[in-house]
C-alpha cells in the first residue's frame, strides 16, 4: 500500500503547497528559510503520515513550529553580536587610545554597571553568559562544561543578553534627561 501513501502526499503537496509557503514566509520574512521549512514539514508530515488523521494540520503545525524555532535561532544570532557589551566593556575607545583619567573613570563606571547586570542573571544564565561573553567559548564548550545541552545554552544566552540589554538601557536611556 505504499502507492497510497505517496499519492496521499502528493496530493497534499500540490493542494498545500503555495498556501503553506505564503503561511511561513509570513512568519520567517525570508524566502530562502521559508522553502527549507516547508520541505522539512513535508518530511515530517510524511514521516508521520500513517498514523495521522488530519495530515494537513500536521503539516502547518510542524512548519509553524519550525518557523517559530528559526525565528528565535535569527533572533540569538543577531544578538550574540554582543556590539553593545564591547562597546560597555570599553573595547573602543573614543580618543584613539589614549587614556585619560576621564575616559579610565567611564571604563571602570561601564565594567562595573556591565559586571552590576551580569551578576542579576540567575546562577545557570549567568555561568552560560559569561562563559560565552567573557571567555568567548562555543555553546557547544558550554554545554559540555555546564552539562547542559546546546539549545539550554541558547536560551540562556538569550535571555542574558535580552536581560543585561533591558538592565543597561534603564541605567543609561531611561535615567536620562526627563523632557
Amino acid at each position: 500500500m505504499p502507492d497510497v501513501r505517496h499519492e496521499a502526499l502528493r496530493r497534499l503537496f500540490v493542494d498545500s503547497h503555495r498556501s503553506l509557503r505564503r503561511y511561513v514566509l509570513r512568519l520567517v520574512g525570508s524566502q530562502e528559510t521559508a522553502e527549507d521549512i516547508v520541505q522539512e514539514a513535508f518530511l515530517r508530515t510524511y514521516q508521520h503520515g500513517e498514523r495521522v488523521v488530519t495530515p494537513r494540520a500536521l503539516l502547518f503545525a510542524a512548519a509553524r513550529n519550525l518557523a517559530i524555532d528559526a525565528r528565535r535561532r535569527a533572533e540569538v544570532m543577531k544578538t550574540d553580536s554582543l556590539s553593545v557589551l564591547d562597546q560597555l566593556a570599553g573595547q573602543s575607545s573614543a580618543n584613539g587610545g589614549l587614556e585619560t583619567p576621564e575616559t579610565r573613570a567611564i571604563a571602570d563606571e561601564r565594567s562595573q554597571l556591565l559586571k552590576a547586570a551580569v551578576e542579576r542573571l540567575p546562577p545557570q544564565c549567568r555561568a552560560a553568559f559569561t562563559l560565552r561573553v567573557f571567555h568567548g567559548c562555543s555553546y557547544q564548550e558550554i554545554a559540555v562544561q555546564l552539562s547542559i545541552s546546546v539549545k539550554t545554552v541558547e536560551k540562556h544566552i538569550g535571555r542574558g543578553l535580552h536581560d543585561v540589554h533591558r538592565y543597561l538601557r534603564r541605567r543609561y536611556i531611561d535615567a536620562g534627561p526627563r523632557r
